[in-house]
């Protein structure tokens, strides 16, 4: 395939471009060269910012078998892009995310057939307006990109809806605390019920699929997430202790007494929220069309070594050693 990335330097766009060229693929990127900008210098890369028409016109008159959209996030920016893109292109891939769904609570097996959260034009509007990103406009944004493709797009398009990704360099350590604090070894805090199900899905295995769907005259909306069978909180952490093989032994804390603490669920404890019912996303029609799983235990061996060879020690998620030791000391002493 002529494949286009718009993005492609950062976490899942740079895998799927590893993807793509191991698979013979011949690769164009278009992106603003902020992020590591010289990370593919054997492809193709046409620097401009996508909310520039004069840029966009840099990609010529091009025919691309697949656009791979990885960093649309503002409806009239998607729309920019297709005005130049939609003839181009066979299929016009979107990365949205699970966050356009309006209950990621309580609901087991959400399907693709639920409505999306949306804004009215009054809040759409005023959103389009906001510099900052706002985790509340995240969703519905992305929601009002997804009708922006499949309205310019139509039966070309491919919606991903993936969960929550992981994997060698995830730049938000959501998943990364876990494999490397339980290699510590010790007492580690264990957040909530023990048969909590969570889902996350390697950044590999999406990108992969991600390739192949866009190979296969598949089109429409997918859910994207993990792992093939019921995973709970319980079944990672032991699997973590199990592969590096420490002395650890984990302290299971009821997610009341982390929350009067001031523990943030997903940033103080990645992976983790606090649900009194299981929350997960149905992912049988990805299955369906190749979607492949690789073992939970090399995705955490993988995470892990990647994290300790970055020189950077500064993490975005997960405890500090004092934080940890101070809420542990506490639950001990009640």
């Amino acid at each position: 395939m002529k494949l286009l990335v718009i993005g492609g330097t950062k976490f899942l766009g740079r895998h799927i471009v590893e993807s793509a060229l191991n698979k013979g693929h011949e690769v164009t990127l278009f992106h603003r060269g902020k992020t590591n900008p010289g990370l593919f210098e054997e492809v193709t890369n046409i620097f401009g910012d996508r909310e520039k028409r004069e840029d966009l016109e840099k990609l010529g008159d091009q025919k691309w078998d697949a656009v791979i959209d990885t960093c649309g996030y503002k409806p009239s920016t998607v729309s920019k892009s297709l005005d130049v893109l939609a003839a181009c292109t066979e299929k016009y891939v979107f990365i949205s995310t699970i966050s356009v769904y309006p209950d990621l609570t309580s609901v087991h097996n959400l399907e693709e057939t639920v409505e999306p959260i949306t804004l009215t034009e009054e809040e759409l509007e005023r959103a389009e307006q906001t510099e900052e990103f706002e985790p509340a406009l995240y969703g519905p944004l992305k929601a009002h990109c997804e009708q922006e493709v499949q309205k310019r797009i139509k039966d070309r398009g491919i919606i991903i809806r993936p969960g929550l990704i992981v994997g060698p360099h995830d730049p938000t350590d959501r998943f990364t605390y876990w494999p490397s604090r339980i290699a510590e070894g010790g007492e580690v805090l264990a957040p909530g019920r023990k048969d909590q199900q969570i889902q996350f899905i390697d950044v590999r295995d999406l990108a992969d699929w991600i390739v192949h769907l866009s190979a296969t005259e598949h089109t429409g909306v997918f859910n994207a997430n993990g792992p093939e069978s019921k995973l709970t909180m319980q079944n990672l952490l032991d699997t973590c202790a199990s592969t590096f093989n420490e002395e650890v032994s984990l302290t299971w804390i009821p997610a009341q007494f982390l929350t009067d603490e001031g523990l943030q669920p997903w940033k103080d404890l990645p992976v983790w929220i606090p649900t009194e019912k299981d929350f997960s996303q149905d992912v049988s029609k990805a299955i369906q069309c190749g979607l492949k799983f690789r073992p939970l235990k090399e995705t955490i061996l993988d995470t892990y070594h990647w994290d300790k060879q970055r020189v950077d020690g500064v993490r975005d998620a997960g405890l500090t050693k004092d934080q940890e030791a101070s809420v542990l000391k506490k639950w001990h002493r009640q």
